[in-house]
């Protein structure tokens, strides 16, 4: 495998441009993971590929609520995926996790990076939808809407018709931002850079969509990665998470 040098920023990145052609433009080209990598008092990351998953709820890292229903499981198709199923046509219920004693902090000159691989199933435009950080919230998505205070990530609410935006918020001041058109079946790769506490980049598929969250729009408490996936009727919308990393400076 060919391996390559990325200088963005002063940080050092190596990749393959074979598995991976379009890490330049992505989300990692600037976050300093070669360094971490040699000094952990860089930053602190988190890299999840799902090899397990405990919701139990005094000994596990995740905390799974239910809307009325749904589930999570390891895949036995795929490695490293973790299925999360409405196990619902009724529209509202589903499942949502949350990785509860992993909190990363937006802060002045304390970056974080954050990027999950996702598809829907059965079917993309009947999923209320949400992946990326949160406060711990038992109804991240209530009555169809975004019903968290703090939140960065992808929201697709009721009738959303697999169309997700990006969203931000602060104490309930809240921003949305164009996002991606899920397919079905089709795995995406949805990523953010929180710059401090000044902007946010979107990225999708390693390519940056936009840079508009400002100061107002960013949360300033402990944020968790968490996934929702509910039906918004007649179907039963399964969500399959191929991994998750999260990485901030110290």
């Amino acid at each position: 495998m060919p391996t390559r040098g990325l200088n963005t920023a002063d940080r050092v990145a190596h990749y393959d441009p074979l598995i991976n052609p379009t890490f330049q433009t992505g989300t990692w080209k600037s976050c300093p993971l070669l360094e971490w990598l040699h000094d952990q008092s860089v930053g602190v990351m988190l890299n999840d590929q799902f090899t397990t998953y405990n919701a139990a709820a005094t000994t596990g890292d995740w905390v799974l609520t239910q809307a009325a229903a749904g589930t999570g499981a390891i895949s036995t198709a795929a490695p490293g995926v973790l299925e999360l199923d409405c196990n619902s046509t009724t529209q509202g219920q589903g499942a949502q996790i949350q990785r509860a004693k992993s909190a990363f902090v937006p802060a002045a000159g304390k970056d974080i990076w954050f990027e999950t691989k996702i598809k829907i199933v059965d079917t993309f435009d009947k999923v209320q939808f949400f992946a990326g950080l949160a406060e711990i919230d038992t109804t991240i998505i209530g009555s169809g809407a975004i019903s968290t205070a703090n939140h960065i990530g992808w929201l697709g609410a009721a009738s959303n018709a697999g169309v997700l935006s990006f969203a931000s918020a602060k104490a309930s001041a809240a921003t949305t931002k164009t996002g991606t058109t899920l397919a079905e079946d089709t795995y995406v790769k949805l990523g953010f850079r929180v710059n401090g506490v000044t902007s946010v980049d979107q990225y999708v598929n390693d390519v940056l969509i936009n840079s508009t969250v400002l100061t107002a729009n960013i949360p300033i408490v402990a944020l968790y990665p968490s996934f929702v996936c509910q039906t918004d009727g007649t179907n039963d919308p399964i969500m399959h998470i191929a991994g998750y990393r999260v990485f901030q400076l110290r």
